[in-house]
C-alpha cells in the first residue's frame, strides 16, 4: 500500500464486469494451486509502457534475443508512459486483454479489480518457479493486496538512504563521517560555526533540506531522521498493534531533534520553501555541506564536480548510510522495494494450466540468460564487458538504446539484479559506486519495513489524502516554531478523530485476518 499515492478510481460497472469475467475464467474458483500441468504456449502477449519518444519497432534485436531465450514469441503492446494508467483502465473495461499486463502501482482502481477477481492470485504459485521465488519476501508482501500477491513485482533498490557530505569540509573541521544522529548534529554545527571552507566568513550551514512534496512517510530527510530514532517507517508495531509511526514517543523525540537543528541554524533557513530541483546547488557552491537523500545523488554530485574541476573532483564528496539512533540501535529506512508488477488477467488466461504456462515463460524472462538482455541489451551492440562490469557502447543507435530501456520495463529481478552493473568512468568513481553497494548490503540487515504496507484500509482510500496533510503540515509548523509540542499532539489527535482511528482499526483487522 502506498499511502502517498493519489487516488485513481475505476468505475464500479467496470469492476463488476471484470468480476464476472474473472470468475467465469477461473477453473479453481479461489485460485488455490492444484498442481495442474502447464499449458504449452507458443506466444505471450504483454502490455507495457515505454518511456522514450518512440515505441520499439517490431522484430527488433532485443525482442528476437529474448524470444531465443524464453522459447516463445512475444506479442508486445507498447503504450506511452504518460498515458499508461488510462490505457490500463480502458483495456480492463474491454475484451481484448493481454496475457500479462505491467501494472505500475497498487492504486485503488487496481485493488478493486484484483479483489473483484480480474487478476490471478499468484500467492500459492510463485514459489514453484526458481526464478520467481523472491529473496525479498518483505517486498513481495508489501506489493500484495491484503496479503494476496496479484503480480510478480518489479524490484527496485530496497536500501537507498544515504548521508552525503562535503569531504573537504569534513577534513577541515577535523571530523569523521557520521555514524550516529549525534554525530550528524556535531558535524552540522561545525559546518555552520567553524568556517569549514576557510574563507573567514560566516556564510555556511550544515544540512540542506528542500521543501518536500510528500507527506509523512515519503522518505524525506525528516522521515529518515524519524526512522533512525526508532519510530519505524510509516507504520510500526507497538503492543501487538500496528500504528502510524507519528503516534509513537520515538517520533515525537525525533521531531524535537529536527526542531533543534532548525532553531540552532544548522539547516538552510529556506527549508520550508527551497525547491528540491535545486538541491545540489548549495552543496556545489559551498553554502551547505550535508544532504540526506538517495545514494544515487552521490553519482550526480561527483559528475557535476568533475565537470567544473576535473583535476580535483575526488576531494569533495563522501557518503555514508543510515545512522544509529539515540538508543544505540541502527534502524535503516528502506524504500518500498518495487515499482509495480506484472499481473495476469483472468479474462485472457482462463485456466490454471494456462496460468502455469504463462508463469513458466515469466520464469525464463527472469533468468540469468534473459536478465542481461533486459537490463543491458546485446553484448557488443549496446555494451561490452570489462570483467563482470558493463561498458556502454556510446555510438550504439539511439533507437536501440531506447528499445533496451523499453524492455527493461519487463524486468522483475525478484531474486536479485539479473544483469551487469555499469563500469564507472574512473577508479575513484568506481570506488564510490562500490561503496554505495556495500552500504546497501549492510543497511539491509537493519531495514525497518512498513508492516502495514500490504493492507488497504477502506477509510484511507476514501479519506487518506485529506488526513495525510494534517500531521504533515503540523510537523513543519512545529519544526518552524509556529506551534508548540501541545499543538503538534493536538494535530495528531485531530487525525485520529477525523478518521485515523478507523484506519488503525481496519489495518489491524486486515493484518489479523492475514496472520
Amino acid at each position: 500500500m502506498n499511502h502517498s499515492k493519489p487516488l485513481v478510481g475505476v468505475g464500479l460497472a467496470v469492476v463488476a464486469a471484470l468480476a464476472l469475467t474473472g470468475c467465469s475464467g477461473s477453473s479453481t474458483g479461489d485460485d488455490e494451486a492444484t498442481g495442474a500441468d502447464a499449458a504449452k504456449l507458443e506466444s505471450l502477449s504483454i502490455m507495457a509502457p515505454f518511456l522514450s519518444t518512440n515505441a520499439p519497432e517490431e522484430d527488433n534485436e532485443i525482442e528476437t534475443a529474448l524470444e531465443d531465450v524464453i522459447g516463445v514469441d512475444l506479442d508486445m503492446t507498447w503504450v506511452p508512459n504518460a498515458s499508461y494508467g488510462d490505457k490500463v483502465n480502458i483495456t480492463l473495461a474491454g475484451d481484448d486483454l493481454p496475457q500479462v499486463m505491467v501494472i505500475q502501482g497498487k492504486d485503488p482502481g487496481f485493488v478493486r479489480n484484483a479483489e473483484a477477481g480480474a487478476f490471478w492470485d499468484l500467492t500459492e504459485y510463485l514459489d514453484d518457479y526458481e526464478n520467481l521465488e523472491t529473496t525479498f519476501p518483505e517486498v513481495q508482501r508489501a506489493s500484495s493486496v491484503n496479503g494476496k500477491v496479484y503480480g510478480v513485482f518489479r524490484a527496485r533498490d530496497v536500501m537507498r538512504e544515504a548521508v552525503i557530505i562535503r569531504k573537504d569540509w569534513l577534513e577541515n573541521v577535523g571530523l569523521e563521517l557520521p555514524e550516529t544522529t549525534e554525530d550528524l548534529y556535531e558535524i552540522a554545527k561545525a559546518f555552520t560555526e567553524d568556517d569549514p571552507d576557510g574563507n573567514g566568513a560566516d556564510d555556511t550551514y550544515g544540512l540542506i533540506i528542500p521543501k518536500w512534496p510528500g507527506t509523512i512517510g515519503t522518505n524525506s530527510p525528516w522521515d529518515a531522521i524519524e526512522t533512525w530514532y526508532g519510530a519505524g517507517t510509516r507504520w510500526t508495531e507497538r503492543d501487538d498493534e500496528l500504528v502510524p509511526n507519528f503516534t509513537t514517543d520515538e517520533w515525537l523525540e525525533a521531531v524535537q531533534f529536527e526542531r533543534q537543528l532548525v532553531e540552532e541554524g544548522v539547516v538552510n533557513p529556506d527549508y520550508a520553501t527551497f525547491d528540491s530541483a535545486k538541491w545540489n546547488e548549495p552543496f556545489l557552491t559551498g553554502k551547505g555541506g550535508i544532504i540526506i537523500d538517495v545514494h544515487s545523488r552521490v553519482g550526480q554530485l561527483i559528475s557535476l564536480v568533475k565537470q567544473s574541476d576535473p583535476e580535483n573532483f575526488e576531494n569533495f564528496v563522501d557518503v555514508t548510510g543510515n545512522l544509529t539512533g539515540p538508543d544505540g540501535e541502527l534502524y535503516a529506512l528502506p524504500t518500498s522495494g518495487y515499482s509495480g508488477f506484472l499481473a495476469v488477467p483472468k479474462a485472457q488466461v482462463r485456466t490454471e494450466a494456462e496460468l502455469r504456462g504463462v508463469l513458466e515463460v515469466l520464469n525464463e524472462l527472469n533468468s540469468a540468460e534473459a536478465g542481461p538482455i533486459l537490463n543491458n541489451g546485446i553484448e557488443d551492440l549496446t555494451y561490452t564487458l570489462d570483467g563482470d562490469l558493463a561498458v556502454a557502447v556510446d555510438d550504439a543507435p539511439q533507437a536501440l538504446k531506447d528499445t533496451v530501456g523499453a524492455y527493461a520495463q519487463l524486468g522483475m529481478n525478484v531474486n536479485g539484479f539479473q544483469g551487469y552493473l555499469p563500469k564507472q568512468p574512473s577508479d575513484y568513481e568506481q570506488e564510490m559506486y562500490d561503496k554505495r553497494k556495500q552500504i546497501e548490503a549492510s543497511d539491509l540487515e537493519s531495514a525497518q519495513f512498513d508492516p502495514a504496507a500490504p493492507y488497504v484500509s477502506p477509510t484511507y482510500v476514501s479519506k487518506g489524502a485529506q488526513l495525510d496533510t494534517i500531521v504533515a503540515d503540523a510537523r513543519i509548523q512545529y519544526i518552524a516554531g509556529q506551534i508548540d509540542l501541545d499543538g503538534l499532539e493536538d494535530a495528531i489527535a485531530l487525525w485520529r478523530s477525523s478518521g485515523g482511528d478507523d484506519i488503525i482499526a481496519e489495518i489491524n483487522e486486515l493484518a489479523d485476518a492475514d496472520s
